[in-house]
């Protein structure tokens, strides 16, 4: 079985034969926002099944393409559909794209999720800018051999999330007048949704949103010495007191309706980055 870094090595390689531009900003957009890539001019569309080693995307929502061109003066590399442990990947396989990304220039990752409002303040459609995490997977991408090409053994994550990209979201929010929460955001495995009681023991660990992704990606990009801004759009309220009957057509609804929202401030903190 090829090493992490052999796999990513071969899938740089592909990709730099049909790409001719090196990114600098990488952009993973969750459930309902992958539109946003539509806006990148001159872009190169490569479906994921053509890239070495990359799994499939499997949820609806989720197009399975890397789109790399340029978006509000910056060259990007935008995922459209990401990858999730709940579809029996594994860690490694979920994280494997950021790893890709770093390989081709990428430096700075904004990723993108839709997930629960935890956080009784906060209401669908909300946009949260993700100040920290907490990793309730069980799982981590960095278990097993470490490769010391992708970074150090015992990473730290103490500013896991920027504070400058954190204070340059805050900052183009309020030239926008959108209203951003910030909070913490508690990645979960899914695929079920969480039960009242779950959702009330997070709420007590500290948790402001819930969601199945960008965990594990962060921490990744981390290890790699990637700097990472999170956004998330709250689709629905997670309150265990008060939880109604969620499906992911939901989701995806509420993600839609906030997609220009999300769409002005992530390219105007694009511009600015």
């Amino acid at each position: 079985m090829k090493d992490i870094g052999t796999k990513q090595k071969e899938a740089v390689a592909a990709l730099e034969q049909k790409i001719d531009v090196k990114p600098e900003l990488g952009l993973i957009l969750g459930s309902g926002l992958g539109e946003l890539a539509d806006y990148i001019e001159n872009p190169v569309t490569v479906d994921y099944e053509e890239i070495p080693h990359f799994p499939e995307s499997t949820v609806e929502g989720h197009a399975g393409t890397l789109v790399v061109g340029t978006w509000q003066g910056k060259t990007v590399a935008a995922m459209k559909g990401r990858f999730h442990y709940y579809e029996g990947h594994s860690m490694q396989d979920v994280t494997f794209p950021v790893r890709v990304m770093k390989g081709i220039g990428v430096d700075t990752l904004l990723i993108t999720n839709a997930c629960g409002g935890m956080n009784p303040s906060f209401a669908p459609g909300d946009i949260m800018v993700i100040d920290d995490h907490l990793n309730m997977t069980g799982g981590n991408p960095l278990i097993g051999p470490n490769d010391p090409d992708m970074g150090p053994r015992f990473p730290d994550m103490s500013r896991a999330y920027s504070p400058d990209l954190r204070a340059v979201a805050d900052e183009k929010a309020a030239e926008l007048d959108i209203n951003v929460q910030h909070g913490v955001y508690a990645g979960i495995t899914g695929p079920s949704y969480m039960t009242p009681a779950e959702l009330k023991m997070l709420r007590q660990c500290g948790a402001d949103a819930v969601g199945m992704s960008t965990v594990p990606e962060v921490i990744a990009a981390n290890q790699m010495g990637m700097k990472v801004l999170g956004l998330s759009c709250i689709t629905d309220m997670a309150i265990g007191e008060e939880l109604e009957p969620l499906t992911h057509d939901d989701v995806v609804a509420v993600a839609a309706r906030t997609k220009p929202v999300f769409k002005n401030l992530v390219q105007t903190i694009t511009a600015s980055l």
